[in-house]
C-alpha cells in the first residue's frame, strides 16, 4: 500500500509540475506580448494630440488609418502637466502633431521642446480659422487681455478643428484624402446634431447665468448666449473679498449650482455652494467622449439654470 501511495504521490507531483510549467509559460508569453513593440506591419499614421477631445476628432476622421497618442492624459490639467519619457518616444515616431493652437499652457511651455524630438513631424494648428476671444473677468460681462484657449467646448469651433485635422491628415497621406473627407463629413453631421440638441435644450432657459470654478466654458457660453461667472481667474484662487462678491452674485442671480472640473481642487466651489445653500456638480471640459460629454453637460446645466 505504501508503494502504491508513493506512486500516486509521484504521479500527482508530475501533474502539478506540468501544470505549473504551462501556467508559467503562458504568463511569460503574456508578459512578452505586453512588452513587445507593435507589429512592423502596422502602417497606421502616428498622430499626436494635446488633449483628450482631440483624440475623438482625429479617430473619427482618420478611422483605422491612424494611431493616436495624447500628451495630457485623463485626470491631468493642460495647465500643469509635464510629458513623460514614453510620450516623447511616441512623439519621435509620429507623422503629425495636431496642436490645439489657441494658447493652451501645455503647448506654450512644451511645444518647442516636443518638436525638437522629431524634425520631420508635420505640425497642424487646429485653431486655424477659429475666432479667439479674451478670458472672462471677475465681473462676469467683461473680458481682459489673456486669450481663452478652451476653443473645443463650442461645437462650432469643434467643426473647424475637425476640418483642420482632415486637411492635416490629407497633407501627410494624400493617397487617402477621399477616405478622410468622407469620415470628416460623417462626423461633422454628428457635431451639427449635438449643436442642435444644445440649442433646443437651452432655448427656454430664462436664467442664462452659470457659475463655474475654472473659466473653461467661455466659448460654450458665447455660442449659446449664456453668461459664465468663474471663481478662478488666470489660475488664481478667489480672495476672501472675491468669494464674498461671488456669493452675492450667486444669490442675486438665484444660482444654486456651482460647477467644478475634476482637474482642479473644488474647495472654493464648495465654500460658495455652502454659503448659498447649493451644491457642487462636476463637469469635465477634457472628456475623451466629446459628443457624449456635451450631452452630459447639457443634462447637468438644464436643471441648474431653471
Amino acid at each position: 500500500m505504501l508503494l502504491v501511495g508513493e506512486m500516486m504521490a509521484r504521479t500527482w507531483g508530475r501533474k502539478i509540475m506540468i501544470m505549473l510549467a504551462v501556467v508559467s509559460a503562458a504568463g511569460l508569453m503574456f508578459a512578452v506580448a505586453a512588452c513587445a513593440p507593435e507589429s512592423e506591419d502596422d502602417n497606421r499614421l502616428g498622430v499626436v494630440v494635446t488633449i483628450l477631445p482631440q483624440v475623438e476628432f482625429v479617430e473619427n476622421v482618420g478611422g483605422d488609418r491612424v494611431k493616436v497618442t495624447v500628451m495630457v492624459p485623463p485626470g491631468a490639467s493642460p495647465h500643469t502637466y509635464e510629458p513623460k519619457p514614453a510620450q516623447l518616444k511616441a512623439l519621435a515616431e509620429a507623422t503629425l502633431y495636431a496642436k490645439v493652437g489657441s494658447g493652451v499652457e501645455f503647448e506654450l511651455v512644451w511645444m518647442e521642446k516636443l518638436l525638437a524630438t522629431s524634425k520631420e513631424m508635420v505640425v497642424m494648428d487646429c485653431s486655424k480659422g477659429v475666432e479667439l476671444q479674451e478670458m472672462v473677468a471677475e465681473d462676469e460681462d467683461e473680458h481682459h487681455g489673456a486669450m481663452d484657449p478652451h476653443i473645443w467646448l463650442s461645437p462650432a469651433n469643434a467643426r473647424i478643428m475637425v476640418r483642420n485635422i482632415c486637411d492635416g491628415l490629407a497633407e501627410v497621406d494624400p493617397d487617402n484624402r477621399h477616405y478622410y473627407e468622407q469620415n470628416r463629413d460623417a462626423y461633422l453631421q454628428q457635431l451639427a446634431e449635438i449643436d442642435r440638441e444644445i440649442r433646443d435644450g437651452l432655448a427656454a432657459v430664462k436664467n442664462r447665468r452659470f457659475m463655474v470654478y475654472h473659466p473653461a466654458f467661455g466659448y460654450f457660453a458665447r455660442e449659446y448666449n449664456l453668461i459664465m461667472i468663474p471663481l478662478e481667474i488666470e489660475g488664481k484662487e478667489p480672495t476672501a473679498a472675491g468669494l464674498t462678491q461671488l456669493i452675492e452674485q450667486a444669490k442675486a442671480h438665484d444660482i444654486r449650482v456651482i460647477f467644478a472640473e475634476p482637474q482642479f481642487d473644488p474647495k472654493s466651489a464648495e465654500v460658495v455652494a455652502e454659503a448659498i445653500g447649493g451644491e457642487v456638480v462636476l463637469i469635465d471640459p477634457l472628456a475623451r467622449d466629446y459628443t457624449g460629454n456635451l450631452r452630459l453637460i447639457l443634462s447637468q446645466m438644464l436643471p441648474a439654470m431653471e
